[in-house]
Formats: C-alpha cells, structure tokens, sequence
C-alpha cells in the first residue's frame, strides 16, 4: 500500500550521507551546522558526497543561521553559491527566502530557481515561519518549486499535521509537501495515515551526536511500507 512512499535524510556530514545511502534512504539533503537548522554545505564535503552517493543528493543553500530574509548580497552569494554547486553533479537544491512581513519573497525565489535549472528546488522550513500557509503555499508553487519541507507551520510534525494533511489537500500533487521536523520512526505510522504525503524528511538522530542513525533509517523505511 505504501511502496511509493519516500524518505529523505537530512546529513549534516559526510558520514550521514553515507549511512543513509547504506540504510536504504531515497535521497539526501547535505547541510552543514546543525546548530542553526542547517546553512550551504562547503564545496568539498559536497564533492565528497557526490563521489560516494549513488542516490540523489540535494545541497542547502543557505549563507546564515537566523531569518530568512536575505539582503542584496547574501542573496547575491546565494546566487553564485548555485551556480558553483550545479557544475558538481548534484539532484536538486533546498532554500527560501522571505520578506519582512513573513510573506514569500517571489522575486528572489523566481531567481534562484530559474538559476537551479534543470535541477528541481525544494522550499525549506522558512515555510514554516510564514504569516499565511494557504497563499505561501500558492506563492511556492507559483516560483516553481518542486517540493515543500514543512513541519506544519509548528516546531514539530505532530503539532503541525493538521496543517501537513491541509497543505497536501490544497497542493492537489501541484507540488510534493513533504513533512519533516520532529520526524522519527515512532510516529511516522501516525503522520503518514493522517497525512499521506509522498515524501519525509528527517535527520534521523537519535542521540546528542550529528550523525544519523542508521537503524533509525530502516525503522522510518520499514514502517511507511508495512
């Protein structure tokens, strides 16, 4: 019943990348400083990452910890950041940006975006910093972006999976939500059945380390296809 069903792992370093790979994961998104919910990766671990996975790898770009609104020449890096990265052999990029009053920021996404072609880009949890899910969600789709990383609009899935089932409602497969924040394999039965997306993410941290876990990994696998 649930073959179909994803899971994305969140790598913080390279060895995650390589224990997600090996523990069945779908895809990775390659992070650095976890500390901050993640910021662009260097061109070396990525390089690195890139030469070991087999799997898709999709690369944060994100210059800073903190908000998500960007000035003229973080937005610059982010630019060229891309344009760096899409040479090295990557599936896919993961950013957003925002505006002052927690609306999405349509022109700089629309740039970023276009700039990440062929690649798909997946919208992160600035998402869940928005004033108003329903028009953030048309405003995302309308920048082009592929896919949604959202925790609900609350600090966790749970809390926020009444919102998660609203969105994969509204998207209508106009664009994947895909739910993470919060994510492990003691509640990914419940979220799923409720929820029903396509996709998950998690880091799949189970202790005070930055490395996934890979045990945690089979568990998130095992339980979307039972």
């Amino acid at each position: 019943m649930f073959q179909n069903k994803k899971i994305e792992i969140a790598c913080f370093n390279l060895e995650s990348a390589l224990i997600a790979q090996n523990a069945g994961a779908d895809r990775v998104e390659l992070c650095a400083d976890m500390s901050v919910g993640g910021t662009t990766p260097t061109i070396e671990i990525i390089q690195q990452a890139r030469e070991n996975l087999s799997i898709d790898l999709y690369v944060m770009i994100r210059p800073r910890g903190g908000n998500f609104v960007y000035s003229e020449a973080e937005f610059k890096h982010m630019k060229s950041e891309i344009e760096i990265i899409k040479k090295l052999g990557v599936n896919g990029f993961v950013f957003g940006n925002l505006k002052d009053d927690k609306t999405i920021n349509l022109e700089q996404n629309k740039v970023l975006v276009e700039l990440a072609k062929p690649f798909p880009c997946t919208f992160h949890r600035a998402f869940d910093a928005v004033s108003n899910y329903e028009q953030a969600l048309e405003d995302v789709i309308s920048c082009g972006f592929s896919t949604i990383l959202t925790s609900g609009t609350f600090p966790n899935v749970m809390e926020g999976k009444e919102v998660l089932k609203q969105l994969v409602i509204q998207a209508n497969n106009r664009i994947e939500i895909m739910p993470g924040g919060g994510l492990r394999s003691i509640n990914i039965l419940e979220l799923n059945e409720m929820v029903n997306a396509n996709w998950y993410h998690s880091s799949a941290i189970t202790d005070v380390s930055e490395t996934a876990n890979p045990d945690e990994i089979i568990q998130l696998k095992k339980k979307l296809q039972s």
